[in-house]
């Protein structure tokens, strides 16, 4: 992952007309550079289109984060319009983010009857700015009953509009906001701007403190969301009912081969997903979204892709574009893209680490801690406040990545424990010791590594090591949240961390203020105060740092000692959303209602219950309609050879052994099969009941079932298996 940096221009080509068409996509004819962003309503373009006071009026609302004057509305949009069917664009849409975890879209034609018996191009600036979906089905917590359908999207100025494309078909998209008929959230992208305003200003207050404002006029969350994912062919994922609704396999023995000898991990890249991966990144490259790194990933058939940073709310919107693409591209190659946190039971799952930061708009990084670290008391103070912030809303940072599919993955070897805690390396647990015994006087250098042939170079060493198993981790000069699930929104858990530390700026802040009193502008003084209240905080918050091994059973009893919590699944995390503090810290910062908040908790534990029904339902066909048929014709072919062998006067002893031990098996499987639908039946009218039903009763029967079934995949002849196994699909052919 790239190192945090300055907002990245919004802008690096002069758009053209589009490339000719081929295989029902956009293929550039251009150098990357010229072709980067050019399906996306640019700084540059804007510069060229619009008339030069509503452009500076414009960027001034993007850069500085003001409101943008609704006069200006007509004028953008019809230079968007033009600039769109140019570009062979038919209709537009409001592209927004419902609390689904996918993206939204109504798309509206520009074409317009003229009254006259012909057609004219039209696009106003009210459709810019605003648009009406229908708000009563998609997810709202009760905040909208089925017959008051009205609701609202607006546009967010702030995020690049583009043109998305499939085969020969264009699309303007707006970035936009969803909100109810009474203004409240019903979307990721609201509450993630309402942060992105508390964490600003709360940052602008360490900055004037440090005198260090000047110039500055608002302070971004910079985001850089990673993405992990599996390739299989799409005729297997056809052939599995479990993949198909789940996106996830429900039975599956492992292979002989899978990951054991760690040779797929930045391995050469298939032919075939190299040309996946490059359309992928041709296709988000016009998008403007900045691709960076593709590799290999741990397990067979797994990938990765990364981008540079942006500012959080455009990064996750690229999120979003980044998951379609990569669904959409897959289908082209034959193949399918899985983004499930664990798709295949005893392999790596997938993750999307998020790394966040924050910076000014003058391209000062908060979490740069620069060669003497021990001396900047502002990184010192913004560092503190995130171990405070962490320390002090450990459950909602784990309730933020709670879901059912997520629970599958959270502490196993590939990723982070649900114990949430952070990383320091060396050098920063070093300066926060000495800050703890009083004022830091030394900062750790790295060193140089020799690699003992005279024709390499020495390398420099960083003062302290990676750690794969920390949820949360520093890395160099931003944060890296390892716990965030690989099909996650991450405007949501990038809403919360930008809560969750601006409370923690907002606390830090005001003591500093309170001690210094009248005394502005005394260096020495703000010096010694400033130690003063993070020797405290340290005291008060050092249990929240661990650099160790968070994968080992000393850690979990460790934790415990320490008070640290611990949710190992998403049903105790979930409840964790609607504590007191939590509501009383979104409410202060407005950044979510009372309602809003309570709404999501109901929203995202129906969507467990939904989601591990459905996978209950699934494997209850699959377990009746494919794999007891197969083992039952399994069992008569071996009774018939029984009764052949018996026949012939042979002794049989061995062969009715086995018959009657696999016998038991098919018995124990269709056992198994009734207890999960006894469980699977069960009814309650409170989502949190049944959650709970399911956490308990429902999922240990699935687990039960499911060993059951791989046992008969490893006896049933593969003529016989029903559906494609790991050994077919965990291969890129």
């Amino acid at each position: 992952m790239t190192q945090a940096t300055t907002r990245p221009e919004r802008s690096h080509t002069t758009p053209t007309e589009p490339p000719a068409q081929s295989n029902g996509y956009a293929a550039p004819t251009r150098p990357v550079t010229e072709f980067y962003g050019s399906d996306v309503f640019t700084e540059r373009v804007m510069r060229q289109r619009l008339p030069k006071d509503v452009f500076r009026k414009v960027m001034s609302a993007i850069n500085h984060g003001e409101q943008l004057d609704h006069d200006l509305a007509d004028v953008i949009a019809s230079a968007m319009k033009d600039w769109s069917i140019e570009r062979g664009a038919t209709h537009y849409t409001h592209w927004f983010q419902p609390l689904t975890g996918l993206t939204a879209e109504k798309h509206d034609s520009f074409v317009m009857p003229d009254g006259q018996g012909g057609a004219i191009s039209e696009f106003t600036g009210s459709a810019l700015v605003q648009g009406e979906p229908d708000a009563s089905s998609f997810p709202s917590g009760g905040l909208r009953a089925t017959f008051e359908a009205r609701g609202y999207t607006a546009w967010d100025c702030t995020s690049p509009v583009f043109i998305s494309r499939e085969g020969n078909t264009a699309t303007l998209c707006i970035p936009t906001v969803f909100v109810g008929w009474t203004g409240v959230a019903l979307d990721h992208k609201t509450p993630l701007l309402r942060s992105m305003d508390a964490i600003s200003e709360q940052a602008m207050r360490l900055l004037k403190i440090f005198g260090a404002d000047q110039g500055v006029t608002r302070v971004v969350a910079t985001c850089g969301p990673e993405q992990e994912y599996f390739l299989i062919d799409r005729e297997h994922f056809f052939a599995r009912a479990d993949l198909l609704a789940c996106d996830r396999t429900l039975f599956g023995a492992k292979p002989a081969k899978h990951q054991q000898l760690e040779d797929h991990y930045f391995g050469s890249i298939p032919a075939r997903v190299m040309a996946f991966m490059t359309e992928v990144e041709r296709e988000l490259y016009r998008l403007g979204v900045p691709i960076k790194t593709r590799h290999n990933e741990v397990a067979p058939c797994q990938f990765e892709v990364a981008p540079l940073y942006e500012t959080a709310n455009i990064a996750c919107d690229h999120q979003m574009l980044t998951m379609e693409a990569l669904n959409r591209v897959a289908r082209r190659h034959g193949m399918h893209c899985i983004l499930h946190e664990k798709p295949f039971a005893g392999i790596n799952g997938s993750g999307k680490h998020v790394n966040w930061s924050l910076a000014t708009n003058t391209g000062m990084n908060f979490l740069d801690p620069r060669d003497e670290t021990h001396t900047n008391m502002q990184f010192l103070v913004t560092l503190c406040a995130v171990l405070r912030a962490i320390d002090l809303h450990a459950d909602l940072l784990r309730g933020a990545v709670a879901t059912a599919s997520n629970d599958h993955r959270l502490g196993a070897n590939e990723a982070p424990p649900a114990i949430m805690s952070v990383f320091l390396g060396d050098m920063l647990t070093d300066i926060v010791s000495q800050l703890e015994s009083g004022a830091p006087k030394s900062t750790m250098k790295g060193t140089r590594l020799d690699l003992g042939a005279r024709t390499l170079p020495q390398i420099p060493r960083h003062t302290g090591d990676r750690n794969r198993t920390s949820p949360f981790a520093f890395t160099g000069n931003k944060f890296e949240f390892r716990a965030v699930g690989s099909t996650a929104a991450v405007a949501w858990p990038v809403t919360v961390l930008n809560a969750i530390v601006a409370d923690s700026l907002d606390h830090l802040c005001t003591e500093i203020e309170k001690a210094m009193g009248k005394g502005k502008g005394d260096e020495a003084r703000l010096q010694s105060v400033v130690k003063t209240i993070l020797q405290k905080v340290v005291k008060q918050h050092k249990r929240i740092i661990f650099n160790g091994d968070g994968y080992t059973k000393a850690w979990q009893q460790e934790a415990a000692r320490r008070g640290l919590p611990n949710f190992r699944e998403s049903v105790s995390a979930l409840a964790c959303l609607t504590n007191r503090k939590n509501v009383d810290l979104f409410v202060r910062f407005k950044i979510l209602t009372k309602d809003e908040i309570e709404s999501r908790a109901h929203i995202y534990v129906e969507k467990y219950v939904k989601q591990v029904q459905i996978e209950a339902e699934t494997a209850l066909l699959m377990a009746r309609t494919q794999i007891l048929p197969a083992a039952i014709r399994a069992q008569t072919e071996l009774a018939e050879a029984v009764a052949a062998t018996e026949a012939a006067d042979v002794s049989a002893q061995d062969l009715r052994s086995e018959l009657d031990d696999f016998a038991g098996l098919v018995s124990r499987f269709r056992a198994a099969i009734d207890a999960l639908e006894t469980h699977a039946e069960h009814e309650s009218g409170d989502p949190r009941e049944h959650a709970q039903h399911i956490r308990d009763k429902m999922r240990p029967a699935m687990a039960d079932l499911r060993e059951l079934g791989d046992q008969l995949e490893m006896r049933v002849p593969a003529d016989l298996w029903p559906i494609p196994t790991y050994r077919q699909m965990l291969v890129i052919k």
